[in-house]
């Protein structure tokens, strides 16, 4: 028996899981969550990012209420403070 780390390396699906693609890359992202749960499990900070969900900037009072599912391609952009 393989356990869903051994499948995920082999690159085989991973029930709970669908491919997503970020920033033009394939991720792992466990299913049915919302987005901003989901930018979370991928390792963002959601209140640093600002996110294009299918071609429209979605803003983060519609984060909690948006599905993500495969078909769906994200663009996220990180917030870099700074200055002089």
């Amino acid at each position: 028996m393989t356990t869903g780390a051994e499948r995920q390396a082999a690159g085989e699906r991973v029930p709970g899981e669908f491919l997503l693609r970020v920033n033009g890359e394939e991720r792992r992202c466990p299913a049915g969550l919302q987005l901003d749960a989901v930018l979370a499990a991928l390792g963002y900070q959601p209140r640093l990012v600002v996110v294009e969900f299918n071609g429209e900037i979605l803003g983060r009072d519609r984060w909690p209420s948006q599905p993500v599912v495969e078909s769906d391609v994200l663009e996220v952009v990180t917030i870099v403070g700074g200055g002089s």
